[in-house]
Order: structure tokens, then C-alpha cells, then sequence
């Protein structure tokens, strides 16, 4: 075949857009991945496509979720069964296998990082594409471009998923820099600690803290509005602050608000957050709520429990609220599947959702709501709450959600045992009466369940 470059690259937007169509993609999705890639060349029967180079860290669910589509839809329009290969504009080949990820795995465990929260899962819409450039330029050059990096925007919109992924993406790119990520009640018990421990005669306490925080590359702090108010809280981090801004080093701070609107904030924060880049995250639109609604159906695809299309519709036109509770409905449609064992239908599902889903009643506190904010607070996962296990990382976080359940809902008892699989109540009143104990006999673990209850009912 002699075609020309020019004619193979006319073919090849023909191509993308036939992709568009057999996939059946939403505009958000055909804009986010097919868009922009390129026709590069043909070579020893091989069709080169051309990703841009701030895709990179996505080449690996670019090659799975579209190559054998470009494969098939390149041989009916060339008439001819070319191999195809993604590369990178710098005329490179990708190959992403030198990366070993699983190699890092104790990086990761350092730095606090949920292993699901990365760039290749985060869906990309118009309510969060700039704050998703943001994020990967910052961790592509991370303390030199935009820095400080804030984040801001209401709960459950992908904030903490940022953070997470810019923290991944550096230790895969970056391995000699040191990653932190923490959120400000894990730093506020920091300095609680350090200022008691330094009143109880340790000297080193305070130094040991600020070890911690200033000797990083990269620190990741979530949720600053938590620490702000908190006297001592607040000037720790105003000088850790500064100690790591004036080494060069990256800082990423998120919250609910932009600075200017936090009304207790002092004007030496405002000025210092305002040094970087502000990056706000909106509430997705339909077309990006039903692209992450698809991909969290991928795991499902040709299997009983796959959501059909006008389930997945009918979610995302119904949950208005945030991600988290996007996650949350499509969490209990599957759970639904498996307990029927069988495809739901949009009327199981209207009915299994109608405590989430009601356009003209103020936002319901559900149990899976509960589950799903302890779980991220706790960094496990929700199906560890409600499995078998016992550990102690898992013991405490299940009995936090027994009591929130039973203080921030109307649910009984036996129906708060039978959502975390429990035999009978008696586990139930037991799990909430230590943590009430706890909360009487500690203040800072009252202080932490009262951050909880914040993430949960922001207003």
C-alpha cells in the first residue's frame, strides 16, 4: 500500500471517529482519550499511534482498553492487518514495562498512599480538567512548576484522588524523592503528640516531628481547612511550610474552599497559597459522571453483574451530589446483583435506590456513605469494614462506622449488624459503647470522629 503520510493521517480521523462509534464513547471519554492522539507512521507492517507526552502514565490503559478496537477499525479501513503500537511525540516507542510499580510498593506504604487512587483511574470531565493538568505538571516537575499546588472543592469530588495520584506518579518517576501524604488530623495529632510529649520531658519530640515533614521532596496535605483555627496546629505548619518551600521542595494542600474565602485565615497563609496555582474541582457533569460510572462497570463487563446502559443513566442523571456518592449508589447496585444473583433491571434498581436517589429530599446519610468516608479516612478499603477480618487496623474503623451509623442515622440495630455482616446486634452495641468510651476519655479521638462526621455532613 503507497498511501502518504498526509492521506494516513486524513484516514486516521476517520478512524478515530469510528472507534468513537463501535465503542458507543460519551464526548467526554472520545475528548479525554481518542481525540488526541495522532497518526505517527507505518513501519514493517506496524501502525504507529501517537499519544501526547502528558498522557504518558496512561499508555498502559490506552494499549488495554483500545488497541484491539484501533486494530480492528486500522485493518477495515486500510484492508490490511497492521500490528499496532502507541508511542510517545517524542518519536520513542512507549514502553512502560521498565516500570516496575510493583517494586515501589513499599514507597507507596511510606507515603500513606491508597494504591487505587491514580491518573490511569481518575476520570477526566469539564468540571475537573484543569485542576487534572495542574496535577500532573506538578508531578511531572515536581517544586518547580506551580508550586504550592492548591487543590479546592466541595467533599467527595476527586480532591484526595488527585493527591494520590501525583504522589504515585512521582515515586514511578522519581524514586529517590521522598513522598508524604497526610491529611490534617494526622497532622494535627502529630503536633498534639510532639507538644506533649515535649511537656512530659522527651526534648526530641518536636524535633522528631519536624523531621518528618521537613525533610521531603514531596509533602501532600489534605484537607487544610481542618487545621485551620488550631493555634499551635496552624504556626507548625506555617513554618513547615516555608522550611520546604525554601528548599525547593513540592507542596500539594487541599480543602473545601480557596483561601480568600477561608474567614479565618490569616493573611500570611492567603499570601503563600496564592504563590503557586489555585485549582478548583466542580461537580461533574452527566457525561463525565456516567464516563466514571463505565469505568467502574469495566470489571463487570460480559458478566451476570454488568449494570446495563439505562442503569448506568439513570444514575448518572439522578446523583447530583458528588462522586462518592456516585461510587457509592453504583457499590450498592452490584451488591444488590450479587445478593439477587442475576442483572438488575432499572426497576430493582430505582427501588434499591430510592434511600439515595429522591431529587426533592435533602442529602440522606447512608450506611454505605459512612463506610465509604471512614474507609478513605482510614486508608483501607470499604470491603474491608465489612469483611470477616480482624485485625486491629480493620477493628477500629468497623466500629467507628457502628457508631456513626447509629448517631448520624435512623437505622436499628440489627439493620447496622446486618450491613456490616454481623450475627446479631449484641457486636453492634459493644463496638459503639467502646467507641464512646474512647471519645469520653480521649479528646483526640474525639476530635478525629468529629472531623469524620464533618467529611460525612459538610454543612
Amino acid at each position: 500500500m503507497s498511501q502518504s503520510e498526509q492521506d494516513y493521517s486524513v484516514l486516521f480521523e476517520e478512524i478515530k471517529q469510528k472507534v468513537c462509534d463501535e465503542l458507543q464513547l460519551s464526548i467526554v471519554a472520545f475528548q479525554t482519550w481518542i481525540e488526541p492522539m495522532k497518526f505517527y507512521k507505518v513501519e514493517d507492517d506496524t501502525f504507529y499511534i501517537e499519544v501526547p507526552s502528558e498522557k504518558a502514565q496512561l499508555i498502559n490503559y490506552l494499549t488495554k482498553n483500545y488497541k484491539d478496537i484501533f486494530h480492528v477499525c486500522i485493518s477495515d479501513a486500510t484492508n490490511h492487518d497492521y500490528k499496532v503500537k502507541f508511542i510517545l511525540k517524542k518519536d520513542e516507542e512507549l514502553n512502560f514495562s521498565s516500570v516496575n510499580s510493583s517494586s515501589n510498593e513499599d514507597l507507596y506504604r511510606q507515603a500513606n498512599l491508597v494504591s487505587k487512587y491514580t491518573f490511569e483511574n481518575f476520570v477526566v470531565g469539564s468540571n475537573n480538567s484543569f485542576a487534572h493538568s495542574a496535577a500532573l505538571a506538578v508531578a511531572e516537575n515536581p517544586g518547580e512548576d506551580f508550586n504550592p499546588l492548591f487543590i479546592y472543592g466541595e467533599s467527595g469530588l476527586g480532591k484526595t484522588h488527585l493527591m494520590h495520584s501525583i504522589g504515585h506518579y512521582i515515586i514511578d518517576h522519581y524514586p529517590d524523592k521522598k513522598v508524604l501524604y497526610v491529611d490534617s488530623e494526622i497532622f494535627t495529632n502529630d503536633v498534639i503528640e510532639g507538644i506533649r510529649s515535649g511537656r512530659s520531658g522527651n526534648s526530641s519530640a518536636m524535633n522528631t516531628l519536624r523531621d518528618k515533614y521537613r525533610n521531603v521532596d514531596v509533602l501532600l496535605i489534605d484537607d487544610i481547612q481542618f487545621v485551620i483555627g488550631k493555634e499551635a496546629t496552624q504556626e507548625e505548619f506555617f513554618h513547615t511550610f516555608n522550611a520546604l518551600y525554601n528548599k525547593g521542595k513540592a507542596i500539594i494542600i487541599s480543602s473545601d474552599k480557596p483561601p480568600k474565602q477561608m474567614e479565618t485565615l490569616d493573611e500570611r497563609y492567603t499570601s503563600r497559597f496564592g504563590q503557586g496555582l489555585q485549582a478548583d474541582i466542580q461537580p461533574p457533569t452527566y457525561e463525565t459522571k456516567a464516563a466514571i460510572l463505565l469505568m467502574l462497570n469495566e470489571p463487570y463487563k460480559n458478566t451476570i453483574y454488568e449494570v446495563p446502559p439505562n442503569v448506568i443513566e439513570y444514575i448518572a442523571t439522578n446523583i447530583n451530589s458528588n462522586i462518592r456518592d456516585l461510587e457509592g449508589a453504583f457499590k450498592k447496585i452490584i451488591y444488590i446483583e450479587k445478593l439477587n444473583k442475576k442483572t438488575i433491571d432499572l426497576e430493582m434498581a430505582e427501588e434499591g435506590l430510592k434511600d439515595i436517589i429522591n431529587p426533592n429530599a435533602p442529602k440522606m446519610v447512608t450506611p454505605q456513605i459512612i463506610i465509604q468516608v471512614v474507609a478513605d479516612h482510614f486508608g483501607i478499603r470499604a470491603e474491608d469494614i465489612t469483611s470477616k477480618k480482624r485485625t486491629a487496623e480493620i477493628v477500629l474503623p468497623r466500629q467507628v462506622v457502628m457508631y456513626l451509623c447509629r448517631d448520624l442515622t435512623d437505622i436499628s440495630l440489627k439493620n447496622i449488624a446486618k450491613v456490616l455482616d454481623k450475627k446479631d446486634h449484641s457486636t453492634i452495641i459493644n463496638g459503639i459503647t467502646k467507641i464512646q468510651d474512647e471519645i469520653n476519655n480521649n479528646s483526640d479521638f474525639a476530635n478525629q470522629i468529629n472531623i469524620i462526621k464533618k467529611k460525612i455532613t459538610p454543612s
